[in-house]
């Protein structure tokens, strides 16, 4: 079949599958998934790879450039230290256990290869946490816990991961050494995110074609993933250090039209990457059988792939109540600072583990042969066999799990995000009217528009909705002045709106919510 028919099938089984998955109330990258294994188990289609170059250098930098997009960064600051120990401290403690493991299932497994094993398997996927977690309504602190987690581990994990490479390819290893190359490495990552964001921010900020600054938008994730990884530093540290930086310059630097054109292709963009990756985890079964050395039973590597998918798991589990409870015995600032956690909140952290296609691409990613081009790495096979058995064990079995976990626990959204929404509207109503008192002098032959807005935003202050309302199509320079009155009172609402989001008062996803019906307003004020 043409790599373009392969394409165009996998595009339509996104398609099916996302029908299926809503239908049936299944997160979609589990039945994404498992759909992949079905499909790769039909007798006579042709296999499909996932190469792992296409993984971290096309599909990786959007995903997460679109998750840190979106993400605020006051709530990652709020949260530093519960994301900090899960997206390093957990992933490196994950990375040795898991070792300890595998060597002890098996001795003939070097350490080095059973650390690598680790570090292939320690990090929770960003995209399936976010989607499962977004759809169940869960507290805002446990999403921006889990999201922040997601958005750093893959940086510590792929650190660990080529250290233990290297040690496997070189025979050599230094603590020391590994400890500056993570410093190193990460810094960079930061540093070269920074000026990336930046002079994405500079580019857009001078243009004023819709289009074309949606395009710049599409090409900064690689923008910011490529000289990271040109000047071996973080790429993903890179990437999601330039989405903060332009998720938060965002409503200053693009009007109206752009976010909402740009809503719509960065959705479209992310919803294909997703369905395509899920699928192809699942197609890589096969292929994943048929490489698997002959010399281990099927019985022996069941029950490797049970324990160690165990250990993760367990690890995880284990780690989140001293983690979360531990620090604020032991410090008085922390118990001053932050909120008491809630039991059950700290369960669902440490359930919603799910491994995804960052541990396949970087387990894939080994390569076949020591550095000698003839000596067969050591027991690749096996470590890309336990690698997709940590994915399908978490990602299918916790993933299906946890919505049952949550509605057993009663946990549900605790209204912050309402709250915050509830407020940023009252502000922006507010500004409305403020401007609209200056409007009745500047534009004193426009009054009946004036009192006819000033009338809304006065309705609206009594619910705190936006009524959106069409009116009929202005003409000539009477059609100029009423869009240049209401633009002024959007552009109240707009600032009052932003200010609060500066000054910490609202959050980033009350801001986007608002933002978004003061541009369709906008934009339909001026059609």
């Amino acid at each position: 079949m043409h790599p373009v028919e392969e394409v165009l099938g996998l595009l339509v089984a996104v398609a099916l599958l996302t029908v299926a998955a809503r239908r049936l109330g299944i997160p979609y990258p589990i039945l994404m998934t498992l759909g992949g294994v079905a499909l790769g188990l039909i007798p006579g289609l042709p296999r499909v790879e996932l190469a792992p170059d296409i993984v971290f250098t096309l599909i990786l930098p959007p995903l997460l450039f679109a998750a840190a997009f979106f993400t605020s960064p006051r709530e990652l600051a709020a949260n530093a230290r519960p994301i900090g120990l899960l997206a390093i401290g957990l992933v490196l403690a994950t990375t040795i256990l898991v070792a300890v493991v595998v060597h002890a299932l098996a001795p003939g497994v070097p350490w080095a290869v059973a650390f690598l094993l680790g570090a292939i398997v320690s990090p929770p996927d960003a995209v399936a946490a976010t989607s499962i977690a977004q759809r169940l309504g869960l507290p805002r602190r446990v999403v921006t816990i889990l999201e922040g987690e997601s958005l750093v581990n893959d940086a510590t994990a792929l650190v660990a991961y080529r250290l233990a490479l290297v040690a496997v390819l070189t025979g050599t290893f230094s603590l020391g050494g590994a400890a500056l190359s993570f410093v190193v490495v990460s810094v960079g990552g930061v540093a070269v995110g920074f000026i990336a964001g930046w002079a994405i921010i500079a580019v857009i900020s001078r243009l004023d074609d819709p289009p074309v600054e949606v395009l710049i938008s599409l090409l900064g994730p690689f923008a910011a993933w490529l000289p990271a990884e040109a000047a071996h530093v973080s790429g993903v540290l890179s990437v999601v250090t330039a989405g903060i930086m332009v998720g938060r310059h965002a409503p200053r630097i693009l009007g109206s039209d752009a976010r909402v054109l740009g809503s719509g292709a960065w959705q479209m963009v992310i919803f294909t990457l997703n369905g395509m990756v899920f699928i192809l985890i699942g197609l890589q079964l096969p292929t994943i059988l048929d490489t698997l050395s002959a010399s281990r039973s099927f019985g022996e590597l069941a029950s490797w792939a049970v324990v160690v998918s165990l250990t993760v798991i367990l690890v995880r589990l284990v780690w989140v109540f001293p983690g979360t409870w531990l620090p604020r015995m032991l410090s008085p600032a922390i118990r001053a600072r932050e909120r008491a956690p809630v039991t059950r909140n700290v369960l669902i952290v440490g359930w919603a583990g799910m491994r995804g296609v960052v541990s396949l691409a970087a387990a894939l990613a080994i390569p076949n042969t020591l550095p000698d081009k003839v000596t067969p790495f050591p027991d690749r096979d096996l470590l890309i066999f336990l690698t997709f058995s940590v994915i399908l064990a978490t990602l299918v079995g916790q993933g299906l799990t946890l919505p049952l976990l949550i509605r057993w626990l009663g946990v549900g959204d605790d209204g912050t995000a309402a709250h915050e929404e509830l407020h940023a509207r009252e502000a922006a109503v507010n500004a409305a009217l403020a401007r609209l008192e200056g409007l009745a002098t500047e534009w004193p032959g426009h009054l009946e528009l004036i009192d006819r807005l000033r009338e809304r935003k006065q309705h609206a202050t009594e619910h705190f909705e936006h009524d959106h309302e069409a009116g009929e199509v202005p003409l000539d320079q009477e059609a100029v002045e009423h869009a240049a009155i209401q633009r002024a009172v959007i552009d109240a609402q707009r600032m009052a709106i932003i200010d609060l989001r500066d000054r910490g008062v609202i959050g980033d996803q009350a801001l986007r919510r608002i933002e978004r019906e003061l541009d369709l307003e906008e934009l339909g004020a001026e059609a």
